[in-house]
């Protein structure tokens, strides 16, 4: 099938390079044309595992281009799947502007063309907007065509799996028509059996910010629970452990630690409670859940803060993870972007380490901080370390050379990584989320 991909973001790249995968013609669209010379030469400008080496391959052999022609793209095709940005507005919602923008594009380059189309709405947006999209093209356009949202439930980190591996399949549809050729587009991805689920276009679309924002709402549970756990001189990790054996609660997402960041969660969240007010809805469960994940990051920062009697100015401070999660170079909604500037105010000296996102963080800091090669470099001299990312490399590291090479052998974990009587063992001095060992700097304060 004859498919263009219109934003060539983190959802558009996977999905066209996905889809060019499984045997399709997919052009991928976007105006940035630096951009695309690169993912042409297949230098990626997003790091994703397993995604670099599809999309050289599937370029290679004739399935997968990228255009800055976008009329040309859509005449070509037979399906337009809109995957361009919906970021945050200033009032907390989504901005659609740019999926209208390229709405009204396809109905103007659709008028001089009787051929019917498959517009494929796959950016986030909220409910009602895949109905605004077909007043849009009607307006340009008296050629047929059917307006199909299509979610996509994709984990940075693990995307290309996601896609190429789905739980399932999410179609909000209104024609036969359009329904098959979604399910003929899907047929190669669920060989295992796992469902399509067609529904009507505005549950689709709720179905998306529902998910994530049930997701976002475990994370901010856990880190509400880890607190109160730290007031009480419980545990955390056991908490978890003990309600995560009840099947009807599980253990995904139920971590305690600096909350949930990124490009989906935080921006998502903020998008239905938007939905909320204007539909007259009670919005608080939403906000606590917003509220919460904003704090976690500032009550770390305070801890880090305290320990120092308040004074961290011109204290060296190591800093192990920039990434929102491991397996990704994005810093969008970071939790150590806040953290980090939280010590900078105070007039730390930070000397930061991650595996991918150092050019994401040049753009964020600039010269505020220090970038170092390897993570071993980042302690010298260092007061303390944070550990704000948990990268696999983290997990087992030399901590005879980390005590070695720091001023004082203090740890901050964010990610609740490391065994805590292990690291006192060697002599560390460890604090982490929703135990012991952190609580006797809450209750000292």
């Amino acid at each position: 099938m004859k498919i263009c991909v219109i934003g060539t973001g983190y959802v558009g790249l996977v999905a066209g390079t996905c889809l060019a995968e499984m045997g399709n013609t997919v052009i991928c669209v976007d105006k940035d044309t630096e951009k695309l010379e690169r993912l042409s030469a297949a230098d990626i400008p997003i790091y994703e595992p397993g995604l670099e080496e599809l999309i050289h391959s599937n370029v290679s052999e004739g399935r997968l281009s990228f255009s800055s022609d976008l009329a040309d793209s859509v005449k070509s095709s037979e399906v337009c799947f809109i995957a361009v940005g919906t970021p945050e507005g200033a009032d907390g919602e989504a901005d659609l502007s740019a999926v209208y923008e390229v709405a009204k594009q396809i109905g103007i380059i659709m008028s001089g063309n009787s051929d019917y189309k498959l517009i494929v709405n796959k950016s986030t947006a909220p409910i009602g907007t895949a109905h605004k999209l077909k007043k849009i093209i009607q307006q340009e356009t008296s050629c047929e065509f059917d307006i199909v949202s299509n979610p996509e439930f994709l984990k940075q980190g693990a995307a290309v799996d996601d896609f190429l591996k789905p739980d399932r399949i999410v179609i909000g549809v209104e024609s036969e028509r359009a329904s098959k050729i979604m399910q003929e587009i899907y047929a190669p991805f669920l060989r295992t059996g796992n469902p399509v689920l067609l529904m009507d276009l505005c549950s689709a679309e709720m179905t998306k910010y529902a998910s994530n924002a049930f997701l976002a709402m475990k994370i901010s549970y856990a880190n509400m629970l880890a607190n109160l756990c730290e007031k009480t001189g419980a545990d955390v990790d056991m908490v978890r452990k003990g309600m995560s054996l009840d099947s009807r609660i599980g253990s995904k997402f139920l971590f305690a630690g600096l909350g949930y960041g990124g490009s989906c969660f935080p921006k998502d969240v903020k998008a239905l409670i938007g939905v909320a007010k204007k539909n007259d809805c009670d919005e608080s469960l939403l906000k606590a859940i917003d509220e919460i994940n904003v704090s976690q990051r500032k009550l770390f920062a305070e801890k880090i803060i305290q320990k120092f009697e308040g004074d961290i100015n011109g204290k060296t401070i190591a800093v192990w993870g920039l990434s929102f999660k491991p397996k990704t170079n994005d810093m969008r909604e970071a939790p150590s972007v806040d953290i980090i500037n939280s010590l900078l105010e105070k007039g730390a000296k930070i000397q930061a380490f991650d595996p991918k996102a150092f050019e994401c963080a040049f753009k964020i800091f600039g010269d505020k901080i220090s970038y170092m090669k390897n993570a071993y470099d980042a302690l010298a001299g260092a007061e303390c370390m944070l550990l704000l990312t948990e990268w696999n490399e983290f997990r087992l590291p030399d901590f005879d050379k980390m005590k070695s090479l720091m001023k004082k052998p203090i740890i901050f974990d964010g990610r609740n990584q490391y065994e805590t009587k292990v690291l006192e063992d060697l002599g560390f001095e460890y604090y982490c989320i929703g135990k012991g060992t952190c609580k006797s700097i809450i209750r000292n304060s």
